[in-house]
């Protein structure tokens, strides 16, 4: 007898390094373990909109020039084509963002449209609120599971009781892979759905190594 599958929601904004490297764990858990993941944006723009005077001016910055542009076109690219584009198009977006260095820029955008055959043209989207209202509503969606207080990535799986079990992070370089993926999904798993559990954290002393 095949076994049986587990869906897993992951709630990310393009933007963030971090997301970025526990979304490529995400990918080696589905490897070794049977978890699907269903690719869902978030915005750290949203999420830091009433709460720029508490920025640093660097971060503020950001969150106001590049945070908005590029959610809006996945939200743009998954209204117009479906959500099976969104996996293909975070990853044609991170890879060139993170992993080249390129950066959210325009021109990253729109190359990581054709990287994945979109229409180019869904980069001007960009620039607008077309689609706000879709993409308030998946990040709402994703971050009443976890509370205000934590930013990209937000993971939502059935526990082991059938209960929803959602979390932030993990925050991990560089990523895990194999049976070390599997290691770690596993102790997620069960630290997070032990009830009362909060917070395992320390200080982070390396950047994201995008290996």
């Amino acid at each position: 007898m095949s076994e049986s599958r587990t869906t897993a929601d992951f709630f990310f904004d393009p933007l963030c390094p971090w997301a970025w490297m526990t979304s490529r764990w995400m990918l080696e858990v589905g490897k070794v373990r049977p978890v699907d993941v269903r690719w869902k944006v978030m915005s750290l723009a949203v999420l830091n909109e009433n709460r720029l005077d508490e920025l640093s001016a660097e971060y503020r910055e950001t969150m106001e020039t590049k945070a908005w542009g590029p959610v809006r076109v996945v939200v743009a690219a998954q209204q117009l084509h479906g959500d099976e584009v969104v996996g293909p198009l975070y990853t044609a977006l991170g890879t060139r963002f993170h992993n080249d260095g390129e950066g959210p820029t325009r021109e990253a955008i729109a190359g990581a449209l054709r990287d994945v055959g979109l229409p180019e043209d869904l980069v001007e989207y960009a620039d607008k609120d077309t689609y706000d209202a879709e993409l308030r509503a998946s990040h709402t969606e994703g971050i009443e599971k976890v509370g205000q207080d934590v930013g990209t990535p937000v993971i939502a799986v059935p526990g082991p009781d059938g209960d929803e079990v959602a979390f932030f992070g993990p925050v991990v370089t560089p990523t895990p892979r194999g049976e070390a993926a599997a290691r770690l999904w596993d102790g997620t798993l069960l630290v997070a759905s032990t009830p009362g559990f909060y917070e395992i954290k320390r200080t982070r002393t390396a950047a994201p190594s995008f290996v």
